[in-house]
C-alpha cells in the first residue's frame, strides 16, 4: 500500500517529527555515503528528502516517484528532477547509476521480485544501492502515524536474504529513527540523546528503520553452459552412419 505524496511531503517537510525523521536518515546515509561527486544518483519511492547533499556536486540526480504514490516537483526553487514512472518500469537505461535510494519503495510495493530485478538493471558494474525500510522490530512500523507504520517491515535478515536472491551483496547496515515515534514535546525534546544512544547499538537492534548498502553482482548469463566435446579413445573407431 502507497501512500499519497502529499501525506509523505507534509510528514517530511511540514511537521517536527517528519523534519527529526529526515535528519536521522540522511545522517546516516552520508555516514555510509560522504559524496557522489561526477556520479548518477538515483531515488526511488519517496527518497527526495534524503538526496539534497548530492546535488551540487553529482553529475546527475533524478527522483523517481511510483505511479500509485504520485509525483511533486522538487528540488524546490531549482530545475525539477522528478519523475512519475511504473514501479517495476523505470525510464533508465541498462546499467547507468552508481547510486539508488529506496524508501518507502520496497516494503509498500506489491511485486518486490520484479522492483529488485529493476534496480539491478538500472545499476552500473560495481554499482551500490542503499535500500531503507522498516524494521520489523521497531516501534515505528506499529505507528500507522508515520510512513514506516505502511506497507511489509522487514528484519535484517530477511531483507538480506531477499538481496542475495537478486543478485545483490549486503556489505553494511546502520540503524536510524531511535527516537520514539512521536511529535510530542516530551519526546521531541529527548531524541536527539536517542538518536545518539542508539547509534552505538548493533543493527539487529537497530531503531524504526534500519539501511542495507548492497553492490550489484555480476555473473554470467544463466543457461549458457558450455558442453565439452566428447573425445574418441585411441584406438576405437568413431561410428559412422552407413546407408540402408
Amino acid at each position: 500500500m502507497h501512500l499519497d505524496v502529499q501525506d509523505l511531503r507534509n510528514f517530511y517537510y511540514r511537521s517536527a517529527l517528519g523534519r527529526a525523521a529526515q535528519k536521522s536518515l540522511r545522517g546516516r546515509m552520508l555516514e555510509l555515503w560522504p559524496e557522489a561527486k561526477g556520479q548518477t544518483v538515483v531515488g526511488f519511492g519517496f527518497a527526495a528528502p534524503l538526496l539534497r547533499p548530492y546535488l551540487k556536486d553529482a553529475r546527475r540526480v533524478i527522483t523517481l516517484m511510483p505511479g500509485p504514490q504520485g509525483v511533486m516537483p522538487w528540488p524546490a526553487g531549482m530545475a525539477n528532477t522528478s519523475v512519475l514512472t511504473e514501479e517495476t518500469l523505470w525510464p533508465i537505461e541498462t546499467g547507468h547509476v552508481d547510486k539508488l535510494v529506496l524508501l518507502h519503495g520496497l516494503e509498500t510495493c506489491e511485486r518486490p521480485s520484479d522492483l529488485l530485478e529493476e534496480c539491478w538493471r538500472v545499476l552500473g558494474p560495481g554499482g551500490k544501492a542503499l535500500f531503507i525500510v522498516p524494521n520489523r522490530a521497531g516501534l515505528w512500523a506499529r505507528r500507522d502515524r508515520t510512513p514506516f507504520g505502511y506497507g511489509r517491515p522487514y528484519s535484517p535478515g530477511q531483507l538480506d536474504a531477499q538481496l542475495r536472491k537478486h543478485q545483490f551483496l549486503p556489505e553494511r547496515h546502520a540503524g536510524a529513527l531511535f527516537q520514539f515515534p512521536s511529535g510530542k514535546r516530551m519526546w521531541m525534546k529527548s531524541g536527539g540523546l536517542f538518536e545518539r544512544v542508539g547509534r552505538s547499538l548493533p543493527t539487529m537492534m537497530a531503531g524504526g528503520a534500519f539501511m542495507v548498502e548492497a553492490t550489484k553482482l555480476v555473473y554470467p548469463p544463466k543457461g549458457r553452459v558450455e558442453r565439452k566435446k566428447s573425445r574418441v579413445p585411441i584406438g576405437v573407431m568413431e561410428p559412422s552412419a552407413k546407408p540402408i
